[in-house]
């Protein structure tokens, strides 16, 4: 009988393959794991194979789309998610190691996320394994160079879903915003920032590290123009009421104070 073989989870980074890290090219290099990777429907390319196939790395002989289709159907999406766990979870029994391909890091807004999350419930003694990698955040601060933090200096890592108004009260509590998937609520956002008058201190990056990546210093000029699924928005909030420092925490503002007060 076969020793199960370990699902790896194998974060690429945002698009540049210069930023795969030697763990996650060590494994790629192996002939004898079935490679795995995400598209949105069987009509469309894998960004994140593509990434791979980028850095001149080889497919191995075993390899194979897995389908997490861009969709709010709960009931699809569960499908979906069940069907790829299954197919891993066949692979694996066989003895074969796994390796799931995914751009930028595979424990943060990942498909890695639901299939290791499925595959557990299906096989509560899978080997699982996360290679971490380098966020598109990350990358975009190094790309913009901008700082994503300096000394105490909050920060919400939150997608743009959320709505316009936990993204504007977000503004009143952190320094920093990095706003995910951001193509929906784009035009909303900009006004917001506009209002805000946080325009000038906010920058759009598109495919952080890719060939096609595409920044945007000029964020108004965006209204009304259609932008990729990977794209984010870094805001900094320069203005934001802060309280004073006490040896390295600081006091709570008056705001927060009232809050506390009221509730």
């Amino acid at each position: 009988m076969h020793k199960p073989g370990t699902l790896h989870g194998v974060s690429l980074g945002p698009g540049d393959p210069g930023l795969i890290t030697r763990r996650a090219w060590a494994l790629l290099e192996r002939r004898d794991a079935v490679w795995t990777y995400p598209v949105r429907s069987l009509r469309k390319e894998s960004y994140a194979l593509d990434i791979a196939l980028r850095a001149g790395l080889a497919l191995p002989p075993q390899h194979q789309a897995l389908l997490f289709p861009m969709t709010h159907d709960v009931e699809k999406l569960a499908r979906h998610w069940l069907k790829a766990a299954e197919t891993v979870r066949d692979l694996l029994a066989t003895g074969q190691d796994v390796l799931f391909l995914v751009e930028g890091d595979a424990s943060t807004y990942a498909s890695f996320c639901y299939l290791a999350r499925v595959l557990r419930e299906l096989d509560a003694g899978a080997q699982i394994e996360i290679v971490p990698g380098v966020t598109s955040f990350n990358a975009a601060c190094a790309r913009l160079q901008m700082p994503l933090s300096e000394q105490d200096d909050t920060i919400a890592i939150v997608p743009a879903a959320y709505g316009i108004a936990a993204v504007e009260k977000m503004l009143d509590d952190f320094d920093t915003l990095v706003l995910m998937k951001v193509k929906p609520l784009l035009d909303d956002l900009i006004d917001l920032l506009a209002r805000r008058g946080l325009l000038a201190h906010s920058r759009f990056i598109e495919k952080a590290g890719s060939p096609v990546e595409r920044i945007v210093h000029d964020v108004a000029g965006l209204k009304g123009s259609k932008v990729n699924y990977l794209s984010l928005l870094l805001v900094k909030n320069p203005n934001r009421e802060r309280g004073e420092m006490i040896r390295g925490c600081r006091k709570k503002t008056t705001t927060e104070l009232e809050e506390e007060n009221q509730a």
